[in-house]
């Protein structure tokens, strides 16, 4: 029958189909990454799709949907074949499952353990409201990219901030939910710290994993898989194996033999893998010809323990297998073994030097005999091994002196893919995708062989690029890093360096930042790169005033002022490390303005003849990035000189700077930057619009999808100075998910979002919401930026709304000028316009200066200056002049305060504001008593 899925789960498929993480999809589509999550299980169910690889398969094919299963299936992959058997050990496994939070199965390759583990998480899939997840490592060679496959595997990305592995623990931390982790075996050292993590953070997070021995790990519950049972009441499980896998091939064993069949998988241990191998040449040798075939290895290995005679037994059914194929098709079968994922024939072809022609026949043949497994994918058929099968071909390749050959041959296939992977093109995130695991396995290998380094060193910076874009940003950083050592050039090394720091940074690893920095200097030290030490050291010292939120430690003032002195003594006369070292200076000067006590007049001349200088040197070498870190520094000067235009302006002026500058690590650091410091300044000196258009790109950037308290807050803050009450509402959604999943960070930024949310549900008395986000505002904590800034503005306009005009003067009773430190950057002219119009509403009697003053300071500003015109207005009781502040309003793009002006005006032009506040989402305001 037909399936029927949503509209809003069809826009989920397309996502899915352009490799997005669930946080890009909420995101994309401004919905929860719960909600996500939600329907992806479901897409998963009604498609009967194994994974999140098989959903994007079907969204990039296009294909229409014709047909449903009866019952919903669990997160798992669908089994080629049937499985047979093993009632007791089905049932003991998924009792474990359920009585303990962490069940290994072990036991050697080719028993059977995947099989087991998929059957018995189907068991249980109904225990887990958040799904069963599972995860293949067979592909994942690096221990440290194990939390990577998960993430991969969940549709999580890293949280800047965190590692992949606490991203993963975040997102998990209150999910009820079970993985499936297979084949630990080659990564037991990334998978044990991990889970060990996990489990601890996630108290209702159960693990099933398969592996060849135990991962030591808390919690962990080891459960022996034994091999197929060969005897008992009526057929053995082995027995029956060998009659399915024997029918499958199309030629139905005689019953009349099923005893000579028990004795023959007797002689195999009942391993599952080795019968299977077996069953496949059924049709070509008859038992006969098997039992022949068999006897001899088997015989050879007689000796040692049951357990060496499995290990053994699958061995000699390979090798048996192996013997019996062409010389062409056993050259074929050890030379696909240095794929790490599933591969094309065209791939193979390429890696094994082998005629096209001829690869597609060997293929075929092999996954005949069952030493391959076929799959099905938008880019026609797909071949894998198993992890025993491709550990074998390794081992042949030894044997055959071929090993550096033929991994020489996929690290060039592996270039020249990781070349072609054009991120201009709509597909690119499926190829990179599909050939990561393959790239990284060629890369660990060649950075171990000496004449390989330099295309270890290309690979490394490819995929560090490439992760970086696919925002695996942990990777990349790694990556450059790992480039930074195998560079020959110790300027390339240094340049690495700096690419990895300014990943850091997008990490919000200051900590790291610094490190790297400082690494970058030595490197071009000893290269005799004066200045480029000059500039790094210089830039080091920069990033821990103008970064300092990411960082761990601080480091303290006299260390960055050691760096400088150092850089500048190694300058010299060059353009671009005078222009580094003329920030870091102006920089140390603004960041001291934190600690004044009192307005900096006296400084802010300085301040600004240093930043202005730090700017032109920079212009003069022709690096927009260099100059972006100089204008942010001017920009801070002129916040503090108390011009919220020019300070506007100069961040405007990054944004178009940058708009040219071409993608990298580096340019998005800064951009993520200037978005935000634009957003604020607009803000500051009345530019709604534009402020909400910067923090639209902000809230869109894909490398904040993760974190969308961050991405969000200012977009948060702008709707709710406009009123845009369902804008808010759908925002705050993703705000408080993203907060919590982050292990609700006491982050005091965050702040102006959170106090614009609560005052837009006061807005609309909805008491309990806004209590709750109160208490969120709370865990937040109260620093003075709240107390005088955000704070008492957000205060001060629900106080007004509801005509507590007394209340409001007593939440803004400080001096602008006493409070100068909390309110500059911002909220000054926010703060005494709304203090203005206060002291009008509220009948007092120093009511002119409030006015004078409040004209004065926010000339210029359309939203506050028509705040303070309106007030006056009021208080000369002039309802023309009041009623053309409406039209100031709505230029702005300030809808509340266009409605609220018209509520003050009474009359029809009451109805019309209430009308107009209700069109926003908003409950009427109380029409003050002292306007006529």
């Amino acid at each position: 029958m037909t399936v029927e899925i949503s509209a809003r789960e069809a826009d989920v498929l397309a996502l899915l189909g352009e490799h997005l993480s669930n946080a890009e999809i909420g995101a994309r589509l401004y919905i929860s990454v719960r909600t996500v999550e939600s329907h992806v299980s479901s897409l998963l169910r009604k498609l009967g799709a194994p994974d999140r690889r098989a959903l994007a398969r079907r969204a990039s094919e296009s294909a229409p949907v014709d047909e449903a299963r009866a019952t919903p299936v669990p997160v798992l992959p669908t089994a080629l074949t049937s499985f047979v058997g093993r009632t007791r050990e089905r049932a003991e496994l998924t009792r474990l499952i359920r009585a303990h939070r962490q069940v290994t199965a072990v036991g050697p390759g080719g028993v059977g353990k995947t099989r087991l583990a998929l059957t018995a998480a189907a068991d249980v899939v109904n225990a887990y409201p958040d799904g069963v997840w599972f995860v293949d490592l067979i592909s994942t060679t690096d221990p440290a990219m194990v939390a990577a496959a998960v993430a991969g595997a969940l549709g999580l990305g890293e949280y800047p901030g965190r590692g992949m592995d606490e991203s993963v623990a975040a997102a998990m931390t209150d999910r009820h939910a079970l993985l499936v982790l297979d084949n630990c075996e080659q990564v037991r050292d990334g998978v044990a710290p991990f889970l060990e993590q996990l489990l601890a953070t996630c108290p209702r997070v159960t693990v099933l994993a398969t592996s060849r021995a135990r991962l030591m790990v808390p919690f962990e519950r080891v459960y022996p898989v034994p091999p197929l049972s060969l005897s008992g009441e009526g057929e053995s499980d082995a027995v029956a194996l060998f009659m399915d896998r024997a029918t499958a091939v199309g030629h139905p064993p005689d019953p009349a033999l099923r005893d000579h069949i028990s004795s023959f998988c007797e002689r195999l241990d009942g391993m599952a893998l080795a019968i299977e191998l077996a069953a496949a040449r059924w049709p070509t040798l008859g038992l006969d010809g098997l039992t022949a075939g068999l006897s001899d290895p088997l015989r050879m290995l007689a000796g040692g323990s049951r357990a060496d005679d499995r290990h053994r037994s699958v061995r000699a059914a390979l090798d048996w297998s192996h013997a019996l194929l062409e010389p062409d098709d056993q050259a074929l079968l050890r030379r696909v073994s240095v794929f790490a994922a599933p591969f094309t024939a065209s791939a193979a072809a390429q890696v094994t030097g082998t005629d096209p022609g001829g690869v597609n026949v060997g293929l075929a043949e092999l996954a005949e005999q069952s030493l391959l497994v076929v799959m099905a994918s938008p880019n026609g058929t797909e071949y894998r091994a198993l992890e025993t099968i491709r550990q074998y071909g390794t081992e042949r390749l030894v044997e055959a002196g071929e090993l550096v050959d033929a991994r020489s041959r996929h690290l060039r296939w592996c270039l020249a893919n990781a070349a072609d992977l054009a991120v201009a093109r709509p597909d690119w995130r499926a190829r990179f995708d599909r050939t990561a695991d393959d790239l990284r396995a060629a890369l660990t290998w060649a950075a171990g062989q000496p004449d390989l380094r330099a295309d270890a060193y290309r690979l490394a910076v490819r995929m560090a690029e490439l992760t970086f874009t696919r925002n695996l940003i942990g990777e990349s950083q790694q990556r450059y890093e790992q480039a930074a050592d195998l560079a020959d050039d110790p300027a390339d090394a240094a340049s690495m360096l700096r690419s990895a720091a300014a990943v850091a940074g997008c990490r919000m690893r200051g900590d790291d930042m610094y490190r790297l920095h400082r690494e970058a200097a030595d490197t071009a030290l000893r290269s005799g790169d004066n200045a480029g030490a000059a500039t790094d050291l210089a830039t080091a010292a920069t990033n821990a005033y103008r970064f300092s939120t990411k960082f761990e430690r601080i480091p303290p003032q006299e260390e960055a002022m050691a760096l400088i002195a150092e850089a500048r003594d190694l300058a010299g006369d060059n353009a671009i490390a005078e222009a580094a070292v003329a920030l870091a200076e102006a920089g140390v000067i603004t960041d001291a303005f934190g600690a004044a006590q009192g307005p900096p007049e006296n400084a802010v001349p300085e301040t600004i003849a240093r930043a202005e200088q730090a700017v032109d040197l920079a212009r003069r070498t022709g690096d927009p990035l260099a100059e972006s870190a100089a204008l942010d520094a001017l920009t801070g000067a002129r916040s503090w000189e108390g011009d919220s235009f020019a300070a506007a302006t100069t961040a405007r002026r990054r944004i178009a700077l940058l708009a040219s500058v071409p993608d990298s690590p580096a340019k998005t650091h800064e951009l993520i930057d200037a978005l935000g410091i634009a957003t604020e300044a607009g803000l500051g000196a009345g530019d709604l619009s534009g402020a909400r258009r910067w923090a639209r790109q902000l809230a869109d950037h894909p490398m904040l999808a993760e974190v969308g308290h961050r991405a969000t807050s200012w977009l948060l803050v702008a709707d709710a100075l406009v009123g845009n009450a369902d804008e808010v509402l759908t925002g705050s959604e993703r705000f408080l998910e993203a907060w919590q999943r982050a292990g609700s960070p006491a982050r005091s930024a965050l702040g102006p979002a959170v106090a614009g949310v609560s005052m837009i549900h006061g807005l609309r008395d909805d008491h309990e919401a806004q209590h709750r986000w109160l208490a969120v505002l709370a865990q937040l904590g109260t620093p003075p930026e709240h107390t005088y800034g955000y704070g008492a503005v957000f205060d001060a306009i629900l106080m007004l709304h509801h005509g507590q005009a007394e209340s409001a003067l007593e939440r803004m009773a400080p001096e602008p000028r006493d409070v100068w430190k909390w309110i500059t950057w911002i909220w000054l002219h926010w703060y005494v316009a709304l203090r203005a119009e206060a002291a009008v509403l509220a009948g007092n009697p120093d009511v002119d200066d409030h006015l004078a003053e409040a004209r004065a300071i926010v000339a210029g500003n359309p939203i506050a200056a028509a705040i303070v015109e309106r007030a006056e207005a009021m208080r000369d009781k002039d309802p023309e002049r009041l009623l053309a502040t409406v039209d100031a309003f709505d230029a702005a793009g300030c809808r509340y305060q266009s409605a609220r002006t018209l509520i003050l005006a009474g009359g029809d032009h009451a109805t019309r504001g209430t009308a107009a506040l209700a069109e926003l989402g908003l409950t009427p305001m109380a029409r003050p008593s002292t306007v006529a």
